[in-house]
Order: C-alpha cells, then structure tokens, then sequence
C-alpha cells in the first residue's frame, strides 16, 4: 500500500511540474506557416500575438508556427490550407496575389512617396481586399509590411541601361513586375523567393529586389552589395486564415483574434520600418555601397510606371481596385484628403 502510495504521489509531482502546455491542449489549434525566418521582426511578432490570444480565450485557441519556408513557398502553403494541412499563412504579396489579383495593386513600382501615402492606401483599400479574399474562401486577419524595397545587385545599376545589361530577378508569377520590366526591355528571370539567394550565389541572376532588412534576414546583400539609392516600390503581405477553419469559433474567439491582431500587426508595421532604417547602417558597416541616381533617371522610371499601368489595370488588378488607390493619392497629394 505504501509503494503504491508512493508512486501516486510522485506521479502527482511529476504531473504538476510539467509544462502547461504540455497539459492542456487547446480546443482550437491553428497550424500556421510563413516565409519569414525564425528569429526575424515578423516571427517574432507572431508568437507575441499567438500568446496573447492565447492567454485572452484561457488556453482555447492556440496557434503553432512553422517559420522559415519549411512548408514550402507560397503556392505550396497554399495547397496546404486549401486541404486542411495549414489553416493560414503569412503570404507574400506576389505569391497570395495569384489567388486574389487586387491585392497586387499597391506593388505598383515608383508608385509610393512616403509611410503616409502607405497608410492611407492600405486603410482605404483593406475593407476592399477582405471582400476579396472572403470571395475566395479566406479571411484576411492583417496585413504585412516589408517595407520600401531597393535593387540590390553585384555591381551598380543605376540607369535603366545598366539594368538592361544585368540578369535581373523577378517573382515568379508576377504579372505587374514582368510587364514593367519587359517595357524597360528586361527579360527576367522568374524565380520564387527562396531560390534567390542559390540563384545569386551561382550567378544565374545577379540582380534583385528586397528591402533593406529583408535583404540581411535573407542574406541576399552577400553576394549582391550594391544599392541603388533610390527605392524601386513597396512590398507587403498578409496573414490569412483559411474561412472555414475559422468559422468553428465563437463570435467571442473571432474578435479577440481580430483585435489582437490590430494591436501586434500595426505594432509590427512600426518595428519592420525601424528595423528598415537601422539596417542602413548594419549594410554599410558589412561593405555595402549605396549608389545615388539622378531625378532624371527616376522621372524616365515613372513614365514607364504609367505606360505599365495602362497596360495592366483591368487585367493584374480590376479597375475598381485602382481607381479607388489613385483617387485616394489624388486627394492626399493634393491636400484634400481631410480622413486621419
């Protein structure tokens, strides 16, 4: 009777020692990948937000990470939401944008100014693009931000003549990238985002796009060291959950997730455009050069943006979508806009 006491109690002790989530598991269990690698601003937003939603529903709703593209790229991450093997991502704009064409709009090259004609885009037009995923079968829970993204390659390429002359990059399946770069006479060459860093490596290409933080979470910056000082567009991405796993919550689990989300995401935005401005210095100190062009050079850059526009709205993005995004830098531009 004693030893089977005993061993009661030291079960007990064992039991109460062992970590909590190991005890309880939660009800609603979401299996989410991203591209983005651990260690990185945007993962580790990610955990601070899973455990805060967490600890919001007492242990209901948890989420389980799996960073760094081990769930493959975007299409591949895809096809595992759409089957149940993921319930939701973190998308590259370029890779999610096959799915939902609109949400490409605010890639336009040359198009952004400033972090405020950014923020006044992406809250006019994101009630747009949640019609649009919904329309899909998803539900975006935020949007992303990678930030003002600059060429990056072996040597300078400052003029369009000199981009002509290098083995420029583009996502795969990119419709708006490979139309603005074809009217530049660019070929590029398609490839996902983790085959750039091999490709830079064996000089299949020598150059590419990729904002200054990006450029050292991905190591890209090693083998293509010259920036041209000037940016080439902006790039995002968005969480996205697949709607029918979702729709297994309560009202109550549904909005903690969608209110903590506003919180860590718009955090997010703020932590990935201080991490943009000290990557600067963490580039020149590794022997990066920024290499200045001229305004006449930009202003040659956005006559083709506005060639490739014609080209493309009704066809990589509605109209709708960018007539909305154009009116709303219209009236910004033109200080009419009087929305905060």
């Amino acid at each position: 009777m004693f030893k089977i006491a005993t061993f009661l109690f030291l079960i007990s002790i064992y039991i109460f020692h062992l970590p909590a989530d190991l005890l309880a598991k939660p009800k609603h269990m979401f299996k989410i990948a991203s591209l983005a690698p651990e260690g990185s601003v945007w993962v580790n937003s990610f955990k601070e937000f899973a455990a805060e939603v967490t600890e919001k529903t007492n242990g209901e709703v948890g989420f389980r990470i799996y960073p760094g593209g081990i769930m493959g790229d975007d299409k591949a991450m895809y096809r595992k939401l759409r089957v149940g093997q993921l319930h939701g991502g973190g998308f590259t704009m370029t890779g999610i944008s096959e799915i939902v064409d609109d949400f490409r709009v605010m890639a336009i090259p040359f198009l952004f100014q400033s972090y405020e004609e950014m923020d006044k885009a992406r809250k006019q037009l994101q009630p747009m693009f949640k019609e649009r995923f919904a329309e899909k079968g998803l539900h975006l829970v935020a949007m992303t931000e990678v930030g003002f993204i600059y060429t990056f390659s072996n040597r300078p390429r400052v003029t369009i003549a000199d981009l002509q002359a290098a083995k420029t990059w583009a996502p795969t399946d990119d419709p708006l990238t490979s139309a603005f770069l074809n009217n530049l006479k660019i070929s590029p060459i398609a490839l996902t985002i983790p085959d750039v860093l091999s490709s830079l490596q064996t000089g299949l290409i020598d150059t590419a796009f990729n904002s200054l933080y990006g450029s050292i979470i991905l190591q890209w910056y090693t083998k293509a060291p010259f920036v041209t000082d000037a940016p080439y567009g902006y790039a995002y991405g968005a969480f996205i959950m697949n709607a029918k796993a979702i729709a297994k919550l309560s009202d109550v689990y549904l909005a903690v997730i969608e209110e903590t989300a506003d919180k860590y995401f718009s955090e997010l935005i703020q932590k990935t455009r201080k991490s943009n401005e000290e990557s600067r210095a963490v580039l020149i100190s590794q022997g990066v050069k920024f290499i200045p062009t001229t305004p006449e050079e930009l202003a040659t850059l956005e006559q083709y943006r506005d060639q490739t526009i014609e080209q493309v709205r009704g066809k990589a993005f509605s109209e709708e979508i960018y007539q909305t995004l154009d009116q709303t830098l219209t009236e910004l531009r033109s200080g009419k806009d009087g929305v905060n």
